[in-house]
């Protein structure tokens, strides 16, 4: 596959910002940062693991629709505001990704985007052209 291909969900962000949830250049996709929040901007989980697993159903969707799946991951990034939740975020990574093991990254910010967001999450996943 050559070219470019775009996944956007229609929320709000994505047209005042002027990005897409996730992009496929090649065999490789792109997230944007993902936060808990659904299209309205309300936050879904009251802890860390539980917004979480949240935004892992978010990305794997936004793959889905460029043809990958989490098995494809290689690279996961995620932004706490509170390295407090790290066992949060290990707890639900663990759960997705225990038997592909991509690269990962945890590092703590200042605050993110989305009242009440505690966790946002990127990933790169390869698409397997054989799925």
């Amino acid at each position: 596959m050559t070219g470019i291909e775009r996944y956007l969900t229609g929320n709000v962000w994505e047209e005042s910002a002027g990005y897409s949830r996730a992009v496929r250049a090649g065999n490789l996709i792109f997230t944007a940062g993902t936060v808990a929040s659904d299209e309205t901007g309300k936050i879904h989980g009251s802890n860390c693991y539980e917004q979480c697993v949240y935004i892992f159903s978010k990305l794997e969707k936004a793959l889905a629709a460029l043809g990958a799946k989490l098995t494809g991951a290689v690279k996961t990034t995620c932004y706490l505001v509170n390295l407090d939740d790290a066992d949060g975020f290990m707890r639900a990574h663990a759960e997705v990704f225990a038997k592909i093991r991509p690269a990962a990254t945890c590092v703590q910010v200042g605050a993110l985007f989305g009242e009440g967001a505690l966790a946002e999450i990127e990933l790169i996943a390869v698409v397997d052209e054989v799925t």
